[in-house]
């Protein structure tokens, strides 16, 4: 095997500490051509869909990629911004404000010392840009954050694999450090406690909350994946922190694909039977995402409001995710420094 080689390395070069900042990824561009490129990376990935790889091949080149990249070019032009997709222009902010923090609060010279990188599961920037760079900045200690609270083997799993694949190929492998959860830290509790209460503040209170987390199959959580459990921690302590009831202030999950359960109770179901049952106004909040995407800006922006007011609903809003406020930035912060010590690695 032949290792990734840094030409001219220079032994005397000061060493850094570097934090890989991931999130899931997004297209190029809101076009056919790039949603296609995207989901054949995304759902050819064995953690996102378990099933024998033959019989995957056959269904996602045969039928998915052929139906679903026009219909997801469709959605992703409805949320595209000037600053490119929601996801990446929200995650270039966490970064560079991140990054300042961290300076902030490790001292004058940390500028030089601690540095932080954007990287995406799939599409671009990637985990191997991300790492790339900072090995050229010498980082012999290097921290995984992916922004997922919450652990999965489809997200949060998924990119440890990639940066496994990356690191295998390096001569020297630094001091690694993964961030496989922050589900109950207090400081993210906080932060989306204090957007619900600055969002109340505003628009006044509702009748119900609803905490719409990403769903899973079924099988997954049975099969050991903790993501559920890990959800239902962070609504808990949500609840608690604004100090709500079960009744009040509800778990669901959205975005199932395919014909398999998926862990329940569903987002839109729930929402129907609401509408239905005759509650009048609910506010939506998304703990698991750290960044506005498609499935918030569009599925529950858009078409989860859409089954609430039908079903009789009369007012519907939706809670922003954290994105690159302030206490998003200060909570990701304290997660980073939990693991830095201010002396650099050898």
């Amino acid at each position: 095997m032949s290792f990734n080689a840094q030409r001219d390395f220079d032994h005397e070069k000061p060493v850094s500490v570097g934090i890989l900042l991931t999130n899931l990824g997004t297209p190029d561009a809101p076009t056919t051509t790039a949603l296609r490129a995207y989901l054949k990376e995304f759902l050819w990935d064995p953690r996102v869909v378990e099933q024998p790889r033959w019989l995957w091949w056959l269904i996602l080149n045969g039928i998915i990629l052929n139906t679903r990249p026009a219909k997801s070019a469709a959605l992703y032009q409805s949320v595209w911004t000037e600053d490119g997709s929601p996801l990446m222009a929200a995650g270039k902010k966490q970064c560079k404000k991140l990054q300042q923090a961290l300076c902030d609060s490790m001292g004058e010279s940390s500028d030089e010392s601690v540095h932080v990188e954007l990287a995406m599961r799939y599409g671009k920037p990637s985990i191997q840009s991300g790492l790339e760079a900072l090995r050229e900045k010498n980082c012999r200690k290097i921290i995984i954050l992916p922004l997922y609270p919450q652990y999965s083997a489809t997200t949060t799993g998924s990119t440890f694999d990639a940066v496994a694949d990356v690191l295998k190929t390096w001569r020297r492998v630094p001091e690694l450090h993964l961030i496989d959860a922050y589900h109950k830290h207090p400081a993210y509790i906080e932060a989306l406690a204090d957007s619900v209460r600055t969002h109340w503040a505003e628009h006044g209170r509702p009748e119900r909350l609803l905490m719409s987390f990403h769903g899973i199959p079924e099988r997954y959580f049975k099969a050991g994946d903790s993501y559920p459990c890990q959800c239902r921690v962070t609504a808990r302590l949500l609840r608690e922190a604004l100090d709500l009831d079960e009744e009040t202030a509800q778990i669901t999950f959205q975005s199932r694909f395919g014909k398999e359960p998926w862990v329940q109770p569903y987002t839109d179901e729930t929402l129907k039977e609401w509408g239905k049952a005759g509650v009048k106004s609910v506010d939506v909040i998304c703990p698991g995402f750290a960044a506005d995407c498609l499935e918030t800006l569009e599925e529950i922006c858009s078409e989860n409001r859409n089954y609430f007011l039908s079903a009789g609903g009369e007012q519907y809003r939706y809670i922003p995710a954290l994105n690159d406020s302030t206490a998003h930035i200060s909570a990701l912060k304290q997660i980073v420094l939990e693991r830095v010590t201010r002396s650099n690695p050898n």
